[in-house]
């Protein structure tokens, strides 16, 4: 399986860059010359392209779902994470909730398609190494969604598990994000096996592991305190990882 690994990961790598760089000018274009909406989707085409490319190395991608989200209100999807492939398939799946990214500030520099997203798509670039710009972009990051009608998503270990373990939940982000939108919805998600895409490490990718997204029952954010709210979360969310 190993060597199969090291043919197939070329191509998807090849793959899976060249919709990063063929989108990045659709993306200026998009946003530039037709405005914001045109720009979205641009992006859930990018997330639609990025999820399937992961055929290539046998990977498929499915979202379990027994819930109806508010389409009315403002979103806060909290998920576990376990790689950069967790992303793309948020992104296109929820996308007519309009999902905006709390992300490390690192990614909006030098990435084809993934910066300029990140920078004008209305996401929060958060330094982890600056508290006080963490609390002021999350901050302006809160309002925002909460004005435009978006959803936010938010992985509360703050980085990814390179084992599918989960790392315990930070709670400043989360907490910030619920004190500007009251009025919203927690959508936790639970993501399983997009870890062993890496499990060699950064090459070669592992193959035909499938991704599973389990969407659970939305929770008002202001039916609960907000210590017994993330405690639901966290219980929820980690209780279905496989």
């Amino acid at each position: 399986m190993k060597i199969l690994s090291y043919i197939l990961s070329p191509i998807f790598l090849v793959v899976f860059l060249f919709f990063l760089t063929i989108f990045h000018p659709l993306q200026w274009i998009g946003r530039k010359v037709f405005g914001e909406k045109t720009h979205e989707s641009v992006v859930d085409l990018l997330n639609f392209f990025l999820t399937k490319s992961m055929l290539i190395i046998g990977v498929t991608v499915g979202l379990k779902n027994e819930h109806i989200l508010p389409t009315n209100a403002t979103l806060v999807f909290v998920a576990n994470h376990q790689s950069i492939s967790d992303i793309p398939p948020i992104g296109w799946y929820f996308r007519k909730h309009h999902p905006k990214f709390v992300a490390k500030i690192e990614l909006g520099k030098n990435i084809p398609s993934v910066s300029f997203n990140l920078k004008n798509g209305g996401s929060a670039l958060i330094d982890r190494n600056d508290p006080r710009q963490a609390i002021a972009a999350i901050g302006k990051f809160s309002k925002n969604i909460h004005k435009n009608n978006w959803s936010a998503v938010i992985f509360p270990e703050g980085t990814r598990s390179k084992t599918g373990n989960p790392k315990p939940f930070a709670t400043s982000g989360l907490r910030m994000i619920t004190k500007y939108n009251p009025d919203g919805f927690i959508v936790p998600l639970t993501i399983n096996n997009s870890w062993k895409i890496f499990k060699y490490g950064k090459f070669p990718f592992g193959l035909g592991s499938p991704i599973t997204i389990t969407t659970h029952k939305p929770i008002k954010i202001s039916s609960l305190p907000f210590d017994e709210l993330l405690e639901t979360i966290e219980t929820t969310i980690k209780k279905h990882i496989v």
